[in-house]
């Protein structure tokens, strides 16, 4: 079976809280975007004692032993009788990015799995089973633009605010771990929410819509805010880092020329 695990990238992220279990409260906007990774699997004979899995693609540096994937399969057998698997995953989204790679490929193999063997879980069943694997997992099994709370678990489906408009994606190959952007995060109530926000032109999100992660990043990595400033240089309505970066996105009204300086850090662009 073959599934192409997309992409999201962070329309505004804010920390509001810390909870007692450890994670924090955000409220943030998962927007799902047309960068993919791909994910095939075929049932191994019944004598072999382990998955097996192949990457290809980018480099995330994981072993394939510790890899979401993997991980995911041997959740899944905690609680149904699955066969071993072959699997290969190509890698196209990066590690350490912003955009949930990791875990749009665990949602893809539980979805899959769900559909392939008739296990009969519906939708809170596959979200809540996906929480175990990560925060933002539960968005990756019906990834459509969404608020997200909570941990990033509470999801409101909204409209498709960005429908017809470009993105560009650029990646300065930094990989920033997600626990340093929360432990140096100021947690602070929002003073309008993002959904009302979005639903003003993108024109007028600069100011207003904000990633509190971007501080930190910044300040550690001088280069992360310069490619921000270069997308708008470029001719963007909006651009931001999304999640924890740290790749940084441009929102444009058409199709841009891009400057040569950047060329070669672009990850992905197409229409939303």
């Amino acid at each position: 079976m073959i599934t192409f695990p997309k992409a999201k990238i962070n329309l505004g992220l804010k920390v509001t809280g810390k909870r007692t279990d450890g994670f924090h409260d955000i409220e943030t906007i998962f927007y799902p975007v047309g960068l993919c990774d791909a994910l095939e699997f075929v049932a191994f004979p019944e004598n072999l004692k382990e998955d097996n899995l192949v990457v290809t693609g980018i480099n995330i540096g994981i072993r394939p032993e510790k890899n979401i994937v993997i991980r995911t399969f041997r959740k899944l057998r905690e609680n149904f009788q699955l066969p071993f698997f072959k699997i290969h995953l190509h890698k196209a989204i990066p590690s350490g990015a912003g955009l949930g790679g990791g875990s749009a490929d665990a949602a893809s193999v539980i979805k899959a799995v769900n559909k392939y063997f008739s296990l009969s879980m519906d939708e809170y069943m596959l979200k809540s089973f996906a929480l175990e694997l990560g925060s933002d997992c539960p968005f990756f099994i019906n990834p459509v633009p969404s608020v997200a709370t909570g941990r990033g678990e509470i999801l409101k489906p909204i409209d498709p605010v960005l429908d017809g408009y470009h993105i560009v994606l650029v990646n300065p190959r930094i990989r920033i771990m997600t626990r340093d952007a929360y432990i140096n995060s100021r947690p602070a109530k929002l003073k309008t929410s993002l959904e009302k926000i979005v639903n003003q032109h993108p024109s007028k999100w600069k100011k207003l819509l904000v990633n509190d992660f971007e501080d930190f990043a910044f300040r550690l990595y001088p280069q992360i805010e310069e490619l921000k400033d270069s997308l708008y240089s470029t001719g963007a309505i909006y651009s931001s880092m999304t999640g924890s970066g740290s790749t940084v996105y441009g929102i444009f009204e058409g199709k841009p020329d891009i400057p040569d300086k950047l060329k070669k850090l672009v990850i992905y662009e197409g229409i939303l």
